[in-house]
């Protein structure tokens, strides 16, 4: 295990700063995610870590030892880590134990020790039956499963992956998401995993790090970040969100458009931006405040996912209970109830046009 404290990171390539100065510390034996979308800064915070890059200004430190600072550099063979590629990086030329032993032996480390120490690890990612096959006559998740069981068998303090079921079918990531999830959790080692899958991120983190254009935008616990997002940009990246113009006044927010107002009693006060997630949204015939018109409706088996029309087309996303489907009718009149809702402030940019 170990523990991470990075102090006023930032990381500049030329004159453009690709990560801006960033300080948080990562606790023994805690998942982290660095999520973000493509070119964000995550995979640059990541190599930071490892030793694959220098830092520009501010300092990184492992087990309160200084790694990567000013007058300190410590390559990533001597920062007792493992790491995870995206490519599975197996070599095809060796079997599976070959490929799992291969760090020990470079290493030096005595024939017996290195049997010893690989078949403990061939257990624990579940491939002892596959050792003697190569890498050829494997899928994709047990390729992902041999580049990780190398990752874990010189027994590194800090597990790095970056990005390392995107290669993978939908089925296989699945899988391999409680696999990693519950290697982590019997090696209680410390996890850094980089992605810009939401669903990885929310189902495996202790806590997820949101990036954006190299600025942290949110830390928190999946459900803080779900439930109460700092601004609209993280409130889209996690989950799926119905953004509505409004304006804040009196105990109200009066959504713009529409006629529609909901009773507000938070700080805001002026233009905003209304923020509902879909499962939020109930079509409710008896209790429903809201009018509006439903648009269309899709049968998805577990739920009724709606297009629904508030008002001079303001149309949002509702996702309802699978009962639902079929109830009523498309262009029918009907109301909603909604369950909760969010305001931000209006920062000028026109998240309307987002229906995720």
């Amino acid at each position: 295990m170990s523990e991470i404290s990075i102090n006023k990171i930032s990381k500049s390539f030329g004159n453009v700063e690709v990560l801006k100065p960033f300080t948080e510390k990562f606790k023994d034996g805690e998942f982290i995610t660095l999520l973000g979308p493509s070119g964000c800064g995550k995979t640059t915070m990541l190599r930071l870590i490892a030793g694959f890059e220098k830092p520009t200004s501010g300092e990184i430190l492992i087990d309160n030892k200084v790694v990567s600072g000013e007058k300190t550099f410590l390559p990533p063979e001597k920062r007792k880590i493992g790491m995870v590629f995206q490519s599975y990086a197996v070599w095809p030329h060796m079997n599976v134990f070959d490929n799992i032993a291969y760090p020990l032996k470079i290493s030096g480390v005595k024939k017996e020790e290195i049997k010893q120490k690989v078949e403990k690890v061939l257990e624990i990612v579940h491939l002892s039956q596959y050792k003697d096959r190569a890498p050829s006559e494997l899928s994709g998740g047990q390729q992902q499963r041999v580049a990780l069981g190398r990752a874990l068998v010189a027994e590194p303090k800090l597990l790095l992956l970056d990005e390392p079921l995107s290669n993978l079918d939908a089925k296989l990531r699945e899988e391999m998401r409680f696999e990693i999830k519950e290697i982590q959790r019997n090696l209680k080692i410390t996890v850094i995993y980089v992605t810009h899958d939401q669903i990885e991120a929310m189902t495996m983190s202790d806590r997820i790090i949101l990036i954006n254009k190299g600025v942290v935008q949110q830390i928190g616990t999946p459900e803080e970040i779900y439930r109460t997002p700092k601004n609209p940009f993280v409130a889209n990246f996690v989950g799926r969100v119905n953004f509505i113009k409004a304006v804040s006044k009196d105990g109200f927010v009066e959504l713009s458009n529409t006629g529609k107002k909901l009773p507000y009693n938070g700080d805001k006060v002026g233009k905003v931006i209304v923020a509902i997630r879909p499962e939020a949204l109930r079509i409710d015939q008896k209790d429903g405040t809201i009018d509006a018109k439903l648009v269309s409706q899709f049968y998805l088996g577990d739920v009724n996912d709606c297009k629904v029309d508030l008002g001079n087309e303001n149309i949002v996303r509702v996702i309802d209970h699978v009962e639902t489907y079929g109830a009523y009718k498309e262009n029918e009149k009907i109301k909603l109830r909604i369950k909760s809702f969010m305001v931000f402030e209006d920062d000028g940019k026109d998240y309307t046009k987002i229906i995720t």
